[in-house]
């Protein structure tokens, strides 16, 4: 059984998403065309989903451990900044290698900006070097796991549901860490399944973080270790993961 105090950051993240978002769509800044973007099938989408989910989730992470709040607005501001000056290119190799060129990409700001938040967020959420470290990379790595997986309308908050639900029937803050990202996640699927809005790589990387501080939380080394090892894999079969998930049915 759900403990009443996991509960309550699942019902704030999704209320305060759900707020944002009309906000937004009531009364987007810039005017409306700075917010729509075409999808994949060729449909017009808003981007108000984005910004609503990394408040959300930040503000519902935040409660639980500043630093895990911290550390899923700062993943959602590097989105965000990809999603307005982003040049398409995907993959760690294609920003490296511009990088290597003397060309600073906004995914490269994006990748150095994620890493330097779960690394900061991993020194306060954990006591020992090693956990430390490998708390920052599970953050960072879910960050860019579900960025991967936000290729097709409802497949990156599906993922966040998914992967959090075991995390509930645990207890303290990883429990309510997880909970929130779900709740952020389950606020905006209807309207991002139904193609009325995207996550972008603001909203993909918030709910990523908010589920990395989750697991961080409700882990030690092994945990940690394992989580580390298969993102880190998932971040190097980046083109097959995103592959995978763009061929599920829905």
């Amino acid at each position: 059984m759900i403990d009443k105090r996991t509960c309550r950051p699942l019902l704030l993240a999704a209320a305060l998403t759900r707020a944002g978002q009309a906000v937004l769509r009531a009364a987007p800044p810039g005017g409306r065309a700075r917010w729509e973007r075409t999808n994949h099938a060729g449909r017009a989408v808003g981007l108000y989903a984005g910004p609503a989910v990394a408040v959300g989730a930040g503000i519902a992470a935040a409660r639980v451990h500043p630093a895990a709040g911290a550390a899923v607005l700062a993943a959602g501001a590097c989105g965000a900044y990809d999603d307005v000056a982003g040049d398409h290119r995907r993959g760690f190799r294609a920003h490296l290698r511009a990088l290597r060129h003397g060309e600073i990409t906004s995914g490269a700001v994006k990748l150095f900006g994620i890493a330097a938040a779960g690394l900061a967020a991993g020194a306060v959420l954990k006591e020992r070097p090693a956990d430390k470290l490998l708390a920052g990379v599970v953050i960072a790595g879910s960050a860019h796991l579900v960025n991967l997986l936000d290729v097709r309308p409802g497949r990156a908050a599906g993922a966040v549901l998914a992967l959090g639900a075991p995390g509930l029937l645990r207890e303290g803050p990883g429990a309510r860490l997880a909970a929130g990202a779900m709740g952020a996640a389950a606020a905006v699927l209807p309207d991002d399944a139904g193609e009325r809005v995207m996550l972008g790589d603001t909203g993909a990387h918030a709910l990523g973080a908010a589920l990395g501080a989750a697991v961080v939380a409700g882990n030690r080394r092994a945990g940690l270790l394992v989580h580390a090892v298969a993102l880190v894999a998932a971040a190097c079969c980046g083109d097959r993961v995103s592959a995978l998930a763009r061929a599920l049915p829905g």
